[in-house]
């Protein structure tokens, strides 16, 4: 298949998107303070000597950024970036929002800190917020600090409620770094060697564009992939195909009894994956006949980020026994919350006294309410939707016109564009290639994350206060990326 196109509006595309050019960045009308702390050098050096020698940041020359603005971020230099990856799908409602910001500091000067030994209204206020954005029964709320502290959370209570111990999660799955969640989270490089996580099984997971079975109706996005398939539109024969390797695993791999299942309702480090629709569901209805509890995994996919709803589990039409989130839940400040039924939570204290130093201070109760006022008054929601799908139609386009584009998928603002070396073999685009094209988009001032097994996925999720100019914005440098990269292909050929 080929790997350039020399149509005259590719041409065209080629000199307006020049190595030396760039796609003209939408208006911001705020001026960031200028850099006064440590040089670029320094903090290079204090990098190496104090932090945690693991590489995590992107780019050879990493970004040290100085002040956010909604949308936008300026590092050391003074140069303005469209934040497309929101603090690995974190800054909900936008970097330092007004509103947030007057919450906490005004909290600042009043109470930041209690423990749970004493009582402070903003917890009480907050719990009654966030139980009443759920369904019954899940009305019981335990606030905590971070996702994995969460997740940690969720499995001690399916093991409490169930009086099993496996649980099962999905290939590609990310439910955090500590030594009980790595057992769930099933991607290669936070594998150890070492023991951790037991108790805990993989299952297949139903990628309808990687995985063997997938059509052209299977998932709830706006863009669907281009395999093709003869289903009726009542019917998903990939989904029935995925549920018998569940039922397999269930047969094969777990206990008569299980505690829980845990799901995402869309893979998030794994690179914005979607399951057939009808696929949880089912799936849910096995895991209860073995008497487990269903748990979704929110801290990616919630607080309206997929725009038709709030919550992702909504999304398909299935009622979690366990929720827990964080991530958007403050904006950007450490907190997630755990929400179940009365009847699990009492599960719960009767194997433990659980208890949380931080998990609810006063900081994080009057920031998460504070996100949820935004949240609402902005119609934040709505607005992932409408730029969201809007956005997904655009990138669609670019996987019709590049090869290298093998799929663009996801809901609301949160979005996977998967690179391949082409469309027939789904293999993954190398590394160093992707890294060419995440590289040229920060150059032209778009800052995007990664995901997929082979870091091949490109993840969109921007705060949910982003425009359609900046939308527009963000799909003209992607295609700047992509023809810059065609260009340097075909000067490696002749």
């Amino acid at each position: 298949s080929p790997t350039i196109v020399s149509t005259g509006a590719f041409w065209t595309s080629v000199t307006r998107c020049g190595l030396h050019t760039k796609p003209s960045m939408p208006p911001c009308d705020f001026t960031p303070e200028r850099y006064q702390s440590l040089a670029y050098s320094r903090v290079l050096e204090v990098h190496k000597q104090h932090l945690s020698p693991m590489h995590t940041a992107y780019f050879p020359e990493p970004l040290l950024l100085h002040q956010g603005h909604m949308e936008w971020l300026f590092d050391h230099e003074g140069n303005r970036y469209l934040d497309f990856f929101s603090g690995i799908v974190t800054v909900s409602v936008g970097h330092c929002h007004p509103k947030v910001n007057a919450a906490a500091q005004r909290q600042l000067g009043r109470l930041w800190h209690t423990s749970s030994v004493f009582f402070h209204p903003l917890i009480h206020e907050y719990a009654e917020k966030l139980s009443a954005l759920l369904p019954e029964p899940l009305k019981v709320v335990f606030l905590v600090n971070s996702g994995s502290e969460a997740n940690d959370l969720a499995m001690l209570m399916a093991r409490a409620h169930s009086d099993s111990t496996d649980i099962i999660s999905f290939r590609g799955a990310y439910h955090g770094c500590s030594p009980y969640t790595l057992g769930l989270t099933n991607v290669g490089i936070y594998k150890m060697d070492l023991p951790h996580g037991t108790g805990c099984q993989p299952t297949m997971c139903p990628d309808i564009f990687r995985g063997p079975w997938g059509g052209s109706h299977c998932r709830d996005s706006p863009v669907q992939t281009i395999r093709k398939c003869s289903c009726a539109p009542d019917c998903c024969q990939a989904k029935d195909q995925y549920i018998e390797q569940f039922k397999d695993t269930l047969s094969t791999s777990v206990a008569k009894s299980i505690a829980g299942f845990f799901a995402e309702p869309i893979q998030g480090v794994n690179g914005v994956v979607q399951y057939p629709k009808g696929f949880l569901k089912e799936a849910f209805e096995l895991v209860r006949e073995r008497g487990g509890v269903c748990i979704a995994d929110e801290v990616q996919t919630g607080f309206g980020r997929l725009g038709s709803h709030f919550w992702g589990f909504q999304t398909h039409d299935v009622l979690p026994d366990i929720v827990t989130m964080a991530k958007g839940i403050g904006n950007g400040f450490p907190m997630a919350a755990v929400v179940t039924t009365p009847e699990i939570a009492k599960s719960l204290t009767k194997h433990l006294l659980h208890f949380n130093t931080f998990g609810g201070n006063p900081m994080a109760c009057a920031i998460g309410s504070a996100v949820l006022e935004v949240i609402k008054e902005e119609n934040l929601q709505e607005n992932s939707q409408e730029v969201g799908t809007y956005m997904l139609l655009k990138l669609a386009k670019l996987r019709d016109e590049f090869e290298i584009v093998g799929d663009v998928r996801g809901k609301g603002l949160m979005i996977g564009l998967e690179m391949v070396k082409d469309k027939e073999s789904h293999q993954p685009l190398p590394r160093e290639e992707v890294n060419q094209i995440h590289h040229d988009c920060k150059r032209m001032g778009l800052l995007i994350g990664r995901g997929g097994l082979f870091s091949q996925t490109f993840r969109i999720a921007p705060s949910m206060c982003i425009t359609k100019p900046e939308a527009d914005f963000a799909v003209e440098v992607f295609r700047c990326a992509l023809i810059q990269h065609m260009e340097r292909r075909a000067k490696l050929k002749f």
